[in-house]
């Protein structure tokens, strides 16, 4: 297995993860506004988008991370916001190297730190997270505001 970062050319390889990632969170499948999209935070360096393969160049899995900041420590920061690997690829380590690359992507860009978020049952991704050294926030509330 590899795991490159995406550029505008190898985008058609992860634009049908992506499609299966947000199908998975209950959105309808849309290759054109997942290409859109990805397409947008490429060409704007919105995102990285790290994308694992198998030994035969098959996309298997993916990650994208955000830039931010943190004003008090006045440091870059990370927010890993999608993590995705194909069902059949699932348990074989992909998720954990994928979440290696980020770290190492992190520490490449000075970065203070990477920060995700996932629901309180997904007690799978809880428990890779934390067998990497992701640690719980339990001192804030995190809030969002729909518009």
């Amino acid at each position: 297995m590899t795991i490159i970062q995406v550029t505008a050319s190898e985008l058609a390889s992860v634009v049908p993860l992506f499609d299966n990632y947000r199908v998975f969170y209950g959105q309808p499948s849309d290759l054109d506004l997942a290409r859109s999209f990805l397409s947008a935070r490429l060409a704007n360096a919105e995102s990285v988008i790290l994308l694992a393969k198998d030994d035969d160049d098959k996309p298997i899995g993916f990650t994208q991370l955000y830039p931010s900041f943190s004003s008090v420590s006045a440091a870059r920061t990370w927010v890993l916001n999608d993590l995705y690997v194909l069902e059949e690829y699932r348990g074989q380590g992909i998720g954990r190297q994928l979440l290696n690359a980020a770290r190492d992507h992190a520490v490449s860009t000075k970065a203070k730190g990477i920060s995700l978020q996932t629901a309180r049952d997904n007690t799978n991704a809880q428990q890779l997270y934390e067998s990497v050294g992701y640690v719980m926030d339990t001192e804030y509330f995190n809030y969002f505001l729909d518009l």
